[in-house]
């Protein structure tokens, strides 16, 4: 019932976005609540999978309101039948979403795994370098101390070369002073004098500066202005205008240093701590001072002459130091000109070393590229290797299964023909034993009959036919017990058999069938084309004679 307006955002005065209460009426659905599980941060503000699923949840409405009542058994089974394909698609979908998930899994660790090694290589590469670096380092000191070697050899060769004959030569004073660069003016220190040494003696050294009685005689010829100074307050700032009022600003400044004073008090008061009781001590005096020194004020003309002084001491000083910088240069004038050579003739050789680093680097791209271009032709190589051994040994592998499947077709024949045979033998064995059975029926009937055979021989007759019935039963027992142990052993080897022997076998096989089958078939052609010869003669001469 009320509104305001601020001079805020939204978005900077509330973190997630209202959602005012609802009455929803009795027997309506709104749609707009079926996204009540959808929160700020968790699907909104929607995007486009949010959309999609708004959509789909729309068709499994529809979907759900087109659905035939339960009434019959063929509406059960439509309703069934279209909950399975609705079971289908969904579970189609899932999937879809399964394998973009995977998708996405596989692009954020092949970028991972390509930031990892380009992070390796990048420290393979830093530490390629930095091991580059100290070897050039090294080199270089190398190469720098074996110049130092070569520039002290080359003297010491010199020096050889003035005496080779080793004579004692006389001392020339004369010759020594008028080379500058003689032992005199720039003697070694091997010898045992140093130079820089004693340096002292060419301080200038002052008698004012030195000693107390010239600092005292310096100080007196000073001038007052020097030793009293005088300090000028300073003026205080106009805090009232011309009418007598107080200004602002001034009054903000003495309310401003009044609180910075009060705030100063608070925080540097400390609590006194209860002083203890103690006995009475004695105060001691403290020791007079000595009186102080006064200084008698220098004059001016005392104090002009000190100043002239001292900047003619600076003169001479510095004149002192040039001189002594312009002697020591002239004395060695053949050092630095050696010096200088020496560096022209390295800067000679870093330009050198320069060029040979260049091309060293071009060699090493150029063998770089060479190796590359080699390894994949390699791998080239080697992909068409594996590619036709892999379709070899597939091949093999097929023709290894063919050979086994043929040979165990070819057993279970064997054995289908082997059961027939014995089928029939058997069938042909109770075929026989009937018909000798109704055969001799017939003849004992005919011989009862008839009344020539005798209760003997009739006995005697059934007795021999009893035992060779009874002999025929055993053998055929006999031959079904030796058949199946034939069997057992068969299936044992079968089952022991390795690979080498499999091999041996189809390698029999092999030589004993089909080479043989194949001279035959050669042989045959040979013969054919043979008689094709002698038949077309035949068939020559037969249509001369019609024509």
């Amino acid at each position: 019932t009320l509104g305001t307006q601020t001079d805020y955002r939204d978005g900077e005065a509330q973190t997630d976005p209202y959602s005012p209460e609802y009455v929803v009426p009795s027997g309506s659905i709104p749609e707009l609540l079926t996204l009540a599980t959808l929160t700020w941060g968790r699907g909104l503000p929607a995007g486009l999978a949010e959309v999609e699923m708004i959509e789909r949840a729309r068709e499994k409405r529809a979907w759900e309101a087109t659905l035939p009542a339960m009434d019959n058994a063929s509406q059960i089974a439509k309703r069934r039948k279209m909950m399975d394909d609705m079971e289908r698609k969904e579970w189609a979908f899932r999937e879809q979403e399964i394998e973009k998930l995977q998708e996405v899994r596989l692009e954020v660790l092949k970028k991972l795994l390509w930031r990892r090694e380009k992070n390796q290589s990048e420290l393979d590469a830093k530490r390629l370098d930095d091991h580059w670096q100290n070897h050039q380092k090294a080199k270089e000191e190398k190469i720098k101390k074996i110049q130092h070697d070569c520039a002290l050899m080359l003297r010491k060769l010199i020096a050889k070369r003035k005496n080779v004959m080793g004579k004692l030569e006389r001392r020339d004073i004369i010759k020594e002073y008028t080379d500058f660069a003689s032992q005199t003016y720039a003697p070694l220190s091997r010898i045992g004098y140093f130079p820089d040494n004693h340096s002292e003696r060419y301080v200038v050294k002052n008698f004012y500066l030195n000693t107390f009685a010239g600092l005292c005689e310096l100080e007196a010829s000073l001038p007052d202005s020097v030793t009293q100074v005088k300090i000028k307050a300073p003026k205080p700032k106009y805090t009232t205008t011309k009418t007598g009022f107080i200004k602002r600003s001034a009054r903000l400044e003495v309310e401003l240093a009044q609180v910075h004073q009060a705030l100063m008090e608070k925080k540097n008061k400390v609590k006194e701590p209860k002083k203890p009781l103690r006995f009475l001590e004695k105060v001691e005096k403290p020791v007079p001072r000595p009186p102080t020194p006064v200084l008698e004020k220098p004059s001016i003309e005392e104090e002009e002459t000190e100043l002239a002084v001292i900047c003619l001491q600076k003169v001479l000083r510095g004149r002192a130091i040039q001189n002594m910088m312009f002697e020591g240069k002239e004395k060695r004038l053949e050092l630095i000109q050696e010096l200088r050579t020496t560096h022209a003739l390295q800067e000679d050789g870093q330009l050198l070393l320069k060029a040979e680093e260049q091309m060293t680097l071009a060699l090493q791209q150029q063998h770089d590229l060479q190796m590359h271009k080699l390894s994949l032709v390699e791998k080239h190589l080697a992909r068409e290797e594996g590619r036709v051994l892999a379709n070899i040994l597939d091949f093999l592998s097929k023709e290894l299964v063919r050979l086994q499947e043929e040979r165990k077709i070819h057993a279970f024949v064997m054995l289908a023909e082997r059961q027939r045979r014995m089928r029939e033998a058997e069938e042909s064995g109770r075929r026989q034993v009937e018909e000798r059975r109704r055969r001799e029926e017939d003849e004992i009937f005919k011989q009862a009959r008839e009344g020539d055979c005798t209760i003997d021989s009739y006995l005697e007759d059934i007795i021999l036919s009893s035992m060779e019935n009874t002999a025929e039963e055993q053998a055929r027992e006999e031959i079904q017990r030796m058949a199946v142990e034939i069997n057992d052993v068969a299936y044992e080897m079968e089952s022991r058999r390795t690979r080498l022997q499999s091999e041996e076998i189809v390698a029999e096989l092999v030589y004993d069938f089909l080479i043989p089958e194949a001279d035959k078939m050669s042989t045959r052609e040979k013969v054919r084309q043979s008689q094709r010869k002698h038949i077309y003669a035949a068939h020559q001469i037969i249509h001369r004679g019609i024509e």
